[in-house]
């Protein structure tokens, strides 16, 4: 069987490689890579936040798709891919002799291709979302990095209503071009009296929903540009869009087949260029991927995506149900973290909090000066992210930057989460990550505020499902250059000693030793370790 064949030529192979990136679970990934494309059965891996971070597992699957003597689509993001096409293929298939077709980009080569086909999560979601004939169904398809699949599939179904966009409206209707002109200011106006927040984005109130339904019953889809119709299709299921049985634009299926979810719309504003921006997208995208996962058998690889080897919540959240076979790997003990928790700090949420927390990363960073390497302040908190760059670089100089990649050898990074997560694998490993709170998703933020209503009107437990879960994978995912490097990490939320949900959070974070002290030999000693 395949398994067998893959299992001997990629235990050779391994063996043969000095200095190859070590990883205890290549075999057993591959062998169960390998029964998923031989019994066209889905299966999800989780990989550990280590291994996921450093990319070691790709072999294991490479190998599987390489031997299988049918076509396999990997799904991959595109520097990925280019990692994929340069190193790890090339070097399996000399060893391996397989001269197997590889082939990159967004639409399906046709024929009888038998090869191997690497396309970007954004061009296979897109194909899928809006099936056409070109691209074949029942192909085993491998995904990777799947942590961020939940993210790739809302920004594909979200349809975004620019401001040039008012143009084509009033190029396509020049009979009523005063009565848009009138309810773009309207709206402006509207849109412009919501109060300031970081995230300049507010969900859209009922007031601006109706100025919209009124001009959408004076509109005729057969002219509607293009933009204007995707975004009443899902316009039409926001929960405080008002029904409208006579409406001249009769309501749309789903592309792929299923009735329309409730959606989420929402503003971005420019102030200071007095523009906004509309966008709709689904609220629950669970129903809209479930028959994208019955077109064929996937193969679903992240790093740590929920606590369970099931996985019950990241396939609920995705529409992962049915038949599935699910592994979880664990980082190793060679990777444990030291994680230091202080008790006696305030808690986030108590104005006491903000001092409090700046002294504690002022004393860190003082006792680990004399050890080399990059400090990384994690600070979800806009104005205090600025607050805390600027405190720092009063005492600490050039060495703090805010948001950058340019750093000094023993430089000091000030960053939010999705900066953070976006660039950490182009800085090196860090000696020391301080994270001031839980990456728990603000209610603040009208998204998440207008997600966590949908979970109310269903009577679930949004703090569960959805809060929670997206803490710990962003958590995980963050510490994880710090496993390369045995590296110390300061958790200074005190909600982790304080609140039930704290042994979740150790245990998401394990392997660890805890630390309940701070002084200068704990970082002299992490200095000689890397020496």
């Amino acid at each position: 069987m395949i398994e067998a064949e893959v299992h001997l030529s990629l235990h050779n192979f391994l063996r043969s490689q000095a200095g190859f990136p070590s990883w205890p679970h290549h075999l057993t990934m591959a062998r169960l890579v390998a029964r998923a494309l031989r019994l066209g059965r889905s299966a999800l891996i989780q990989v550990g936040a280590a291994c996921g971070y450093q990319g070691r597992y790709r072999t294991s699957f490479v190998a599987s798709a390489l031997m299988w003597h049918s076509p396999v689509i990997i799904v991959a993001p595109e520097v990925v891919q280019q990692r994929l096409v340069k190193v790890e293929i090339p070097r399996l298939q000399q060893w391996l002799g397989v001269n197997k077709a590889i082939r990159t980009g967004d639409v399906w080569p046709g024929g009888d291709f038998q090869g191997l086909f690497l396309i970007s999560p954004q061009a296979w979601l897109k194909a899928q979302l809006t099936p056409h004939e070109n691209f074949p169904a029942g192909i085993p398809t491998i995904i990777d990095g799947v942590d961020d699949l939940e993210v790739w599939v809302r920004d594909q179904l979200t349809v975004t209503w620019e401001a040039h966009d008012w143009d084509q409206l009033i190029l396509a209707y020049p009979h009523i071009a005063e009565e848009i002109c009138s309810v773009r200011a309207k709206l402006t106006h509207e849109l412009f009296q919501h109060p300031g927040n970081p995230y300049e984005c507010y969900l859209i109130s009922q007031a601006e929903t109706e100025i919209l339904s009124s001009l959408y019953s004076n509109l005729d889809i057969d002219t509607l540009p293009d933009a204007w119709k995707k975004f009443w299709q899902q316009f039409q299921h926001s929960s405080l869009t008002p029904p409208s049985p006579h409406h001249p634009i009769a309501p749309q299926p789903h592309k792929v087949g299923a009735p329309s979810p409730p959606s989420l719309l929402w503003a971005t504003i420019a102030r200071r260029q007095g523009l906004f921006s509309l966008h709709s997208a689904p609220i629950d995208i669970a129903e809209i991927l479930t028959p994208i996962w019955q077109r064929q058998p996937v193969v679903l690889i992240g790093s740590s995506l929920d606590p369970e080897t099931e996985a019950p919540i990241f396939r609920q959240h995705l529409g992962l149900g049915g038949e599935l076979t699910c592994l979880k790997f664990s980082d190793s003990q060679t990777e444990a973290i030291q994680l230091y928790i202080p008790y006696q700090l305030p808690l986030p949420n108590t104005p006491e909090f903000q001092a409090a927390f700046i002294h504690k990363v002022r004393t860190l960073v003082c006792l680990s000066a004399t050890s080399p390497g990059l400090t990384a302040v994690l600070v979800g908190d806009v104005p205090l992210k600025s607050q805390v760059g600027a405190i720092l670089a009063s005492e600490f100089g050039s060495r703090v930057q805010v948001e950058k990649t340019c750093l000094d050898e023993n430089g000091i990074l000030i960053s939010g989460w999705e900066f953070w997560r976006e660039h950490q694998k182009v800085l090196p490993a860090p000696q020391l990550i301080i994270i001031a709170t839980l990456p728990l998703p603000s209610l603040e933020h009208p998204l998440v505020a207008g997600r966590v209503a949908q979970y109310k009107r269903s009577h679930q437990d949004w703090f569960r499902l959805y809060l929670l879960p997206a803490a710990l994978n962003e958590l995980q995912r963050a510490i994880a250059p710090a496993r390369e490097s045995q590296g110390i990490v300061a958790l200074l939320d005190s909600r982790v000693v304080n609140r039930s949900y704290g042994a979740q959070i150790l245990t998401a974070l394990s392997p660890l030793a805890r630390i309940n002290y701070l002084d200068p030999s704990l970082f002299s000693q992490h200095s000689e370790d890397d020496s």
